[in-house]
């Protein structure tokens, strides 16, 4: 039997222990908190001077090719270069036995030496003859005989020494030289070969100039009727230069290139338009002093068609599509996404997309801008964002 003063306490008690359970499940207040606007990243658009150029495919061709051929009859005797060598103008290339042709000229030579004693022996019948036929010892008819066979040895000696010249030059053909500068090709015929010379001459070797080198393109009939258009003199009674006088530049890149490196000047056009292909062929010079381009190596050519100008250019992976629209997204002043729609121009080898000027001649978006490049996805149109300017920039 309870107390009333233990009744008491475990009154008590069990108000206690129902205030701490009360106080453990009462739930803490949480502060309200509004979503941060997402991260963009932003550039500003570029002014950059560009040139419009059509692009073609061409290839590279040696300025001259030439032919090794012997001039004159004999055997091989000496090679003087590596196949695949680079060689220069006049540089010995094959040996002939000159023994041959050194014995014609010897023999020419030793011919006119006894046409010029025979000559004098003559001259002096003539001065012997000629006190003679003052005292009636012999006729005028003999004088005249001696004096025609003086001048049949001058003109017999002057046409050997024109054989003594021939055979002298046979003598240096002998000795085969590179007419031009260029790389040689591999030869077609070793040491101690007969060579021929004539009709049936076989060929020794080839020999392709390497610097400068063409570039040959060919340019469709409407393409050309521009350019002659845009070369039109001012002046009525004035005619346009030719192409080598106008210097016009184009570049061009090898298949293994990234964009167009390579710069050369046009300097002929052929003069008339295939009609089978309603094109014209045009090339273009180039220098090569290190021979990085190989005749016959396929090309891309782009030749300039307008003057320098002004664009504005954006990242292409910035613009985005509605339907046939395309469009950028700019940031303004509050942080807040506005939609720009703009006209697109060529796109640019470095990825850049130029932006046409709308009808009033001003361009839609300016340089001062910001247009968000990345986190397209998170940005909404009129709602907030957080910038963060692109830490790579391309250069204007």
């Amino acid at each position: 039997m309870r107390t009333p003063g233990q009744f008491i306490l475990l009154r008590l008690l069990f108000i206690l222990l129902l205030g701490i359970y009360a106080a453990g499940c009462r739930k803490s207040p949480v502060a309200s908190t509004s979503p941060l606007p997402p991260k963009v990243e932003v550039r500003h658009p570029i002014v950059r001077e560009l040139i419009d150029e059509d692009e073609f495919n061409g290839w590279i061709e040696s300025s001259s090719v030439v032919e090794v051929r012997s001039r004159v009859r004999g055997h091989i005797q000496k090679i003087h270069f590596q196949d695949g060598d680079r060689v220069q103008a006049g540089q010995p290339l094959f040996d002939l036995d000159p023994r041959p042709f050194q014995v014609q000229v010897d023999q020419a030579i030793a011919h006119s030496r006894s046409l010029e004693a025979q000559k004098a022996a003559a001259k002096k019948n003539v001065e012997r003859y000629l006190e003679l036929i003052k005292t009636g010892a012999i006729s005028k008819k003999e004088l005249e005989k001696t004096q025609a066979d003086v001048e049949s040895y001058d003109a017999q000696i002057a046409a050997k020494k024109e054989e003594v010249k021939q055979y002298e030059l046979d003598l240096e053909y002998a000795q085969i030289r590179a007419p031009i500068t260029g790389r040689i090709s591999r030869t077609e015929l070793t040491e101690g070969n007969l060579v021929n010379a004539g009709g049936s001459d076989p060929l020794l070797t080839t020999i392709v100039a390497t610097d400068p080198m063409y570039v040959y393109f060919s340019v469709d009939e409407r393409s050309l009727q521009r350019y002659m258009k845009a070369r039109k003199p001012a002046e009525a009674d004035q005619t346009p230069g030719t192409l080598r006088e106008a210097n016009v530049p184009f570049r061009f890149a090898l298949d293994s290139d990234e964009g167009f490196p390579h710069q050369g000047f046009i300097d002929f056009a052929d003069n008339r338009v295939d009609p089978d292909t309603g094109t014209i062929r045009m090339r273009g010079v180039v220098e090569n002093p290190q021979g990085l381009f190989v005749s016959g190596s396929r090309v891309r050519v782009r030749l300039p068609v307008s003057e320098p100008y002004s664009a504005v250019v954006v990242p292409d992976t910035a613009i985005l599509s509605d339907q046939d629209r395309r469009y950028l997204l700019v940031v303004d002043a509050k942080n807040s996404v506005a939609r720009r729609d703009v006209s697109l121009g060529k796109l640019l080898d470095d990825g850049m997309r130029v932006i046409l000027p709308e009808e009033s001649g001003k361009a839609a978006i300016d340089s001062k801008e910001r247009i968000i490049v990345q986190g397209l996805q998170r940005a909404r149109i009129n709602y907030e964002v957080q910038p963060v300017e692109s830490p790579s920039h391309p250069e204007s």
